[in-house]
């Protein structure tokens, strides 16, 4: 959108510009900071290097990137152990919960390679260290420790965060992990709203009874099997309830609502936007978010409910 550039040009962003931080960065940065990227100082953390040769390479696109290949805690630390699974995206700091693990199709992925020592660092160290005193997309895939990992953050900072974007578990895959419904509770208790949601899984069955199969079953019945909830992925977004925000936070908080394809939150927080500060931007703003809710009316999807109205009375009357 060429709005968003517009807005991201603006001084309060030469001054300011939007702070991204992204812990699991393994296998690439998110997708949706491609609008953002050029005007952006982004912070990635991994500590496996495996799958971080995408992330390590997109210095270019981003106006200040900084990677650490260390692993992210949320209390002080001079090292831990780290656990190098099978697959990449599923190393932690956390010990993989086998016995649970073990009623599942994928438990394999969990597999620990290697346990090795890895140096840690908190974020708000990072922060003081590149002298950034804000955080305004929070995205993590930790393996099981993105709610303290959120709630590390300094209070002033935490509760000025626009969007937090995490990976929680609903099945036990870890010793000790941060689940959905604690993440549901603390999200609502800190000022959040669920933007989205989207849940993962795996096949629950045990790999000791795939051995009455053949190994053309073993290969097609997984996807045949129903998939059980296991993970989800889920954004939260700033209510702006609190009376923290400036003109900034407004106009990135409308940026950011409109990436997520939330574009009634946005003419909130635009509306919002256009009562507390004196700039004529935000009635432009409030108009965009306004065609784009108008231009949902014209999805062929939108009609599919009326349309199977009509298909019904008609065949009534038919009948």
């Amino acid at each position: 959108m060429s709005i968003v550039h517009d807005i991201l040009k603006r001084h309060e962003f030469q001054e300011a510009p939007p702070v991204l931080i992204d812990i699991g960065a393994s296998g690439g940065l998110n997708p949706v900071w491609k609008e953002l990227a050029r005007y952006s100082v982004c912070v990635a953390f991994d500590a496996d290097q495996r799958e971080m040769a995408a992330t390590n390479g997109a210095s270019r696109i981003y106006k200040k990137l900084h990677v650490y290949d260390q692993a992210v805690t949320s209390s002080p630390q001079q090292g831990s152990d780290f656990y190098l699974t099978k697959s990449p995206p599923c190393s932690s700091l956390l010990p993989p919960n086998n016995q649970e693990l073990a009623a599942w199709e994928f438990a394999d992925r969990f597999t620990v390679i290697e346990k090795s020592a890895v140096k840690t660092i908190q974020i708000a160290t990072v922060l003081r260290d590149l002298a950034l005193d804000r955080v305004d997309w929070f995205k993590t895939d930790s393996q099981g420790t993105d709610l303290r990992l959120f709630l590390s953050l300094p209070t002033e900072v935490r509760e000025k965060t626009l969007v937090a974007e995490f990976e929680p578990g609903i099945i036990d895959a870890y010793e000790g992990e941060d689940k959905l419904w604690e993440v549901m509770r603390s999200m609502d208790e800190h000022g959040f709203w669920m933007a989205d949601i989207t849940i993962k899984g795996s096949n629950r069955i045990r790999k000791g009874l795939l051995r009455g199969f053949s190994g053309f079953e073993r290969k097609y019945m997984m996807h045949l099997l129903k998939t059980s909830p296991g993970w989800v992925e889920v954004t939260y977004l700033n209510s702006f309830s609190a009376d923290v925000f400036n003109k900034r936070d407004y106009l990135l908080g409308w940026v950011c609502a409109s990436l997520k394809g939330q574009h009634g939150f946005a003419l909130e927080v635009a509306t919002s936007g256009s009562q507390r500060c004196s700039d004529p931007i935000f009635e432009e703003l409030k108009t965009h978010s306004s065609r784009r809710i108008r231009r949902s009316y014209f999805s062929i999807a939108a009609y599919f409910p009326l349309l199977r109205r009509v298909f019904r009375k008609w065949k009534k009357m038919k009948n």
